[in-house]
């Protein structure tokens, strides 16, 4: 099936360009998200009168799109989530959850900008590309944890497994601490004198 593009698709091509795709990505997200519009002649004649309007609303979209960019890229969003020990979560960070994050922090993000390729699935620091026009791209992180300390500590360079190993380490650390306690304790009673056993009283013949 053959569209002419109204905008810059990725890995499809320039705005104006008439491409070859197939009738259900056309159908699904080109045509409805206005993206496209199928290659007929009163389609094609029609973006000829209107491409000088369509570019310029395109760099205006575009400079918009840098302006949000130069503040969003590199900006780092918790997300809390419950998650085993190993740091598996019970669920899922989707795309909706980042966009949600990014704008409870101020920033105008649609979940539809969201590029997740897999869907977050573990605690840790996530890369996150987030499309802001068809020739913008900036990248978020998504900091996920258990609780806003956790993320706190993942945020200064440790990972799950580093936090869970100090853990463990402490966790060792205070049992020897009671061992060495107790027989410090056990010690002090065996060097303790022994009260000498009184005389015995001489008994009368």
């Amino acid at each position: 099936m053959q569209v002419i593009l109204l905008e810059r698709v990725a890995k499809l091509g320039q705005m104006g360009e008439v491409v070859d795709v197939k009738p259900g990505f056309a159908r699904n997200f080109l045509l409805p998200q206005g993206k496209a519009k199928t290659a007929s002649e009163a389609n094609l004649a029609a973006f000829e009168d209107q491409k000088a309007q369509l570019e310029a609303r395109n760099l205006e979209t575009k400079k918009e799109a840098e302006a949000l960019g130069e503040k969003l890229d590199g900006q780092q969003f918790i997300v809390i989530r419950s998650a085993s020990d190993a740091g598996a979560l019970y669920g899922s960070v989707t795309p909706r959850d980042a966009a949600e994050a990014a704008t409870a922090a101020g920033f105008t993000v649609d979940k539809k900008q969201i590029a997740l390729i897999h869907p977050i699935k573990e605690l840790g620091l996530h890369a996150v590309a987030v499309n802001l026009h068809p020739e913008v791209q900036v990248e978020i992180q998504m900091n996920v944890a258990r609780s806003e300390e956790e993320a706190e500590l993942q945020a200064s360079g440790k990972s799950i497994q580093e936090l869970a190993a100090e853990e463990e380490a402490a966790a060792e650390f205070e049992i020897q601490e009671l061992f060495d306690d107790i027989g410090a304790a056990a010690s002090d009673d065996d060097d303790a004198p022994v009260a000498e056993a009184a005389p015995a009283e001489e008994t009368e013949n």
